[in-house]
């Protein structure tokens, strides 16, 4: 009788070949229909193949959620689903602490809100399999300059915003939700030392990113979603995930309007930043809070 600790390793190995064969076959179809998009002279024809690229992608999630189903009981626990709503433009904004929070709200959010998209960085086009699957699904590539490149070439200032923007036009056609980490990376001890967070659980939360996307689509989006994220029984790597027969994953979703005092240029205007960054720490110390009430009650907590 194989002794159970082999168990673990042949489940992660197992969960990791179906993802990269799974993401490998329906990479193949979005890459081809992404081809035949850029090709297409019609707005209408291009936006009836974004419905069926989209629907790849989503059947491509619903199989990972369906594997990992048998694979492993995962236990959700999520506050605030009846909240969410197909028909309008969100930002989703989410404290980070593993690549399981990405399964997570793949997991949650799927045919409950617009079909998720992220701001990549132009370099990601190059990510193997995955870049050319992004730029097919109109993932939003952007190019942001530095100070030092503006000091050089000061005629490139806001530019990055404006490809930004005209690369989001798409977006009006049909509603999207656009994703961000607002911590900008993964939570761990050694990050929070070094950047001397005020928060517990929390890393600093950065602003430029999502003034970045209100800036880009803040015309037609109407709320943001602020998800938060707690592992009651600790926080898993995706190979401890993947190993695990077990994982507990309790989730808080709240509404917020994207209202006037969000809207305003970031980039240039002192007293508009300093206003958006006071209300992302309001926002992140009340985050911190609930993350302490959800991880001392393991069975309810209060909106």
């Amino acid at each position: 009788m194989m002794h159970k600790s082999v168990w673990g390793p042949l489940r992660g190995v197992s969960g990791f070949v179906f993802l990269i064969v799974n993401t490998l076959l329906w990479a193949v179809p979005i890459y081809i229909l992404g081809l035949v998009k850029l090709m297409l002279p019609f707005r209408t024809a291009r936006t009836a193949l974004d419905t069926v690229l989209d629907r790849l992608s989503y059947t491509w999630m619903l199989c990972n959620n369906g594997f990992l189903d048998i694979l492993k009981d995962i236990d959700y626990e999520v506050t605030g689903l009846e909240k969410l709503r197909m028909d309008q433009w969100c930002l989703v904004i989410s404290n980070h602490q593993t690549w399981v929070d990405i399964i997570a709200l793949q997991k949650i959010l799927h045919n409950r809100i617009p079909f998720l998209k992220y701001f990549l960085k132009k370099e990601l086009i190059w990510v193997p399999i995955l870049g050319l699957a992004w730029w097919a699904l109109d993932y939003p590539f952007m190019k942001r300059y530095s100070g030092e490149y503006l000091s050089k070439h000061p005629d490139r200032k806001g530019k990055d915003i404006e490809m930004t923007r005209k690369a989001c036009e798409k977006f009006k056609a049909k509603p999207v939700s656009m994703m961000n980490f607002v911590e900008g990376t993964r939570f761990s001890a050694g990050k929070h030392k070094a950047q001397k967070s005020p928060f517990r659980h929390l890393l600093r939360p950065r602003s430029g990113g999502i003034a970045f996307v209100l800036s880009s689509m803040g015309e037609y989006m109407s709320r943001v979603i602020d998800i938060t994220i707690v592992y009651p029984d600790g926080v898993e790597n995706i190979w401890e995930f993947m190993c695990s027969k077990k994982t507990r994953i309790r989730v808080h979703i709240e509404i917020l309007p994207i209202e006037g005092a969000l809207l305003g240029d970031y980039f240039n205007d002192d007293a508009f930043r300093n206003g958006f960054q006071e209300w992302l720490n309001a926002l992140w110390s009340r985050k911190d809070a609930r993350i302490s009430a959800m991880l001392a009650d393991s069975s309810s907590f209060e909106n």
